[in-house]
C-alpha cells in the first residue's frame, strides 16, 4: 500500500505503530478504531464537517437493507472489468467512502475477481469512517478533505467517486496517467416518488459531471443502472428520508405525510461512467 503523504508538508509519512510521522516533524496518531484523521483543524469548514452520526447511522441501517445491493453489483462489474489485465497490485481510492457500504463490497468483488488491489477509503466525516472501519480491517480508512487527498500525485491506478462531490484537479493530480475514475451520480427519476412526497415541484437534474470533467478526463464508457424496490414499513421509509438531504428540508405537512406511510415504492436511477486520466 503506498505511502501517505503529509498534509502539512506533503512529505512522505513513515507508519510507526500508532502513528504517522514525516521528516519534518509532523505526526498524527491512530485513532483506536484504526483509521488516521488527517484533516487538518485549520482546513474544517465547521466544527463537525460532513455527515452527522444521524445520518450516518441512517445510511447503514438502509444500504444493510439491501436494496442497492444490485447498483454495488454494477459498480463492481464495471470496474472489475476496467481493471482486468492492468498489472497488479493496483493502488485504489474510494474518494467520499461514506460509512464502507461500497468500499468493502468493492474490496471482496475484486478479490473474487482475482484483481489484486489495496482499497483507500477518505471521507471528511468522522462519523462515517469510524462506522467504514467495521466493515472492513483490511482497507486503509482515512478522515481527510478530498479537496486536499494525502497522497502522493500519480499514485493510483483507479478512484471511485459514488454521489460525492466533483473535484476534476485533485482526483486528476493522485491518479497515474491512464489511471481509472468511476462515477456514479442520481438520474432524473431517483427517488423521484420520495421526492413528489418533499416538494411541490420536482424538476430534471441539470446536473452534468461529465462535461466538469472534460479537460482533465476521457469518457471510457457510460450507462445507466435502474430499478424499482419497495419499502414495506414506515421505519424503513424514515431510514431513507434520514440519510438524504432531503430530511432538512421537510415542511411539516409533508413530514406528517410521510410519518404515515406503510409503503413506498420507488425507482433507483443512478448514472455510472468510467473515465481515464488524460
Amino acid at each position: 500500500m503506498i505511502q501517505l503523504a503529509c498534509p502539512l508538508c506533503r512529505e512522505p509519512l513513515d507508519e510507526q505503530p500508532g502513528q504517522l510521522r514525516c521528516g519534518n516533524g509532523h505526526s498524527y496518531d491512530q485513532a483506536r478504531q484504526g483509521y488516521w484523521n488527517l484533516l487538518l483543524v485549520q482546513r474544517k469548514r465547521s466544527l463537525d464537517p460532513g455527515d452527522n452520526a444521524a445520518m450516518v447511522q441512517a445510511r447503514r441501517a438502509f444500504l444493510d437493507q439491501g436494496h442497492y445491493a444490485l447498483l454495488s453489483d454494477r459498480i463492481n462489474a464495471l470496474l472489475s472489468q476496467a481493471l482486468a489485465g492492468r498489472n497488479t497490485p493496483l493502488e485504489l481510492l474510494d474518494l467520499g467512502c461514506g460509512e464502507g457500504y461500497y468500499s468493502a463490497r468493492l474490496e471482496q468483488a475484486l478479490q473474487c475477481a482475482g484483481i489484486d488491489a489495496a482499497l483507500t477509503g477518505l471521507d471528511i466525516s468522522k462519523h462515517a469512517v469510524r462506522a467504514a472501519c467495521q466493515r472492513s480491517r483490511s482497507a486503509r480508512w482515512l478522515v481527510a478533505s478530498g479537496a486536499d487527498i494525502p497522497l502522493p500525485a500519480a499514485s493510483l491506478d483507479a478512484i471511485t467517486l459514488l454521489f460525492s462531490r466533483l473535484m476534476p484537479e485533485p482526483m486528476a493530480q493522485v491518479l497515474k496517467p491512464g489511471g481509472l475514475l468511476l462515477l456514479a451520480w442520481p438520474g432524473d427519476e431517483h427517488l423521484i416518488e420520495l421526492r413528489r412526497h418533499i416538494y411541490t415541484d420536482v424538476r430534471p437534474s441539470a446536473y452534468d459531471p461529465l462535461t466538469q470533467l472534460s479537460d482533465l478526463f476521457s469518457l471510457e464508457g457510460q450507462q445507466a443502472v435502474q430499478y424499482r424496490f419497495t419499502l414495506s414499513d414506515n421505519d424503513s421509509i424514515q431510514t431513507l428520508l434520514g440519510m438524504t438531504p432531503h430530511s432538512q428540508r421537510l415542511a411539516p405537512a409533508a413530514r406528517d405525510a410521510l410519518a404515515a406511510l406503510t409503503q413506498l415504492e420507488l425507482t433507483l436511477d443512478v448514472n455510472l461512467a468510467v473515465l481515464k486520466r488524460r
